[in-house]
């Protein structure tokens, strides 16, 4: 049979063309999601928005702020505040009527913290990556179009890139999203570009080009690249880390400004080092006692492998 001559990049620009509802995941969908699925609870999922409108380093919002952010009426956000007060999980501070997360919110996030695992496992490699490089090693999760960090090493040399513990950058133009992008099965890889092409309109087709040449490095490589494409000043590598539990992908990073990460150095030493990292930390996850895990498969996909397959099947 011929093959197609499309490159990798025609192929998912012609996929994202279609028209396609965006993920119940996205924020201000949860009408459409009450219409589909009965068992959604919207006044749950509201209240949980105004959570997550909090970020690090915010300080104190108020009501304004967090209807601008949650995209939900004002009057709505007064009795979701005034709930969320009673049950203890925010704190009103009257003099500015405005509010701040409450322990028992903040509780929540160590708990979650605290059952990741794999944040406690990598700790000691990442920060031996760390003072072998130079760089800022960290390992994210998806939320919804960004990556959050749930475990940072970094020192007083990665100026610039001083992100921590709970911070968000978003997956279209980082290292560690497009790693994690290209680890996603394909259905779910193809929804979340989708989503994507939407958020991000005419700056769609760049950024894609961005993630088609992330996806050919991590063909070749094993890690992905972002070169300046996030911030001018800084540049990264990443790799995902696919565990057999169901949870994950997870992804790590290692960046740094961009003088002292130059290209050359991300795909000639980072990036492989990056890779021997994360192939140390399977190791390691094959060789301790968790419930469901079993060695990751190291296969490299080849041309026409399972990455190729994929990109070839989207329409």
């Amino acid at each position: 049979m011929k093959r197609s001559g499309k490159t990798l990049a025609t192929k998912v620009a012609a996929s994202t063309k279609t028209t396609a509802r965006p993920s119940p995941k996205v924020r201000g969908d949860t009408a459409k999601v009450a219409t589909s699925d009965r068992s959604f609870v919207v006044a749950l999922a509201r209240g949980l928005e105004v959570l997550r409108a909090f970020h690090p380093k915010d300080g104190l919002l108020g009501n304004q702020e967090l209807a601008a952010r949650t995209k939900l009426p004002k009057p709505t956000i007064s009795r979701l505040t005034h709930t969320l007060t009673k049950l203890g999980y925010l704190t009103q501070v009257p003099r500015f009527e405005k509010y701040q997360l409450a322990p028992a919110a903040m509780a929540l996030g160590y708990a979650a913290l605290a059952n990741l695992g794999i944040r406690q496992l990598s700790e000691k490699f990442r920060d031996e990556l760390m003072q072998q490089t130079g760089g800022a090693v960290a390992i994210g999760a998806r939320d919804r179009l960004s990556m959050i960090y749930f475990g940072q090493s970094h020192s007083s040399l990665t100026v610039g890139v001083q992100l921590d513990v709970g911070s968000r950058i978003p997956i279209a133009t980082t290292a560690m999203g497009r790693a994690y992008l290209w680890a996603l099965p394909d259905d779910e890889r193809v929804a979340l570009m989708r989503e994507m092409r939407e958020h991000y309109g005419s700056r769609w087709p760049r950024i894609r080009d961005g993630i088609m040449r992330a996806g050919d490095d991590v063909l070749e490589h094993g890690f992905a690249m972002s070169v300046g494409e996030w911030q001018d000043d800084v540049h990264a590598v990443g790799v995902a880390l696919t565990l057999n539990d169901g949870t994950g992908p997870y992804a790590f990073n290692c960046g740094a400004p961009a003088f002292r990460f130059t290209e050359d150095r991300l795909r000639n030493d980072i990036g492989p080092r990056l890779v021997s990292m994360v192939r140390h930390i399977e190791a390691a996850i094959g060789g301790i006692s968790m419930p469901n895990v079993k060695q990751p498969d190291n296969k490299k996909s080849k041309p026409g492998g399972k990455l190729a397959r994929a990109v070839e099947g989207i329409r």
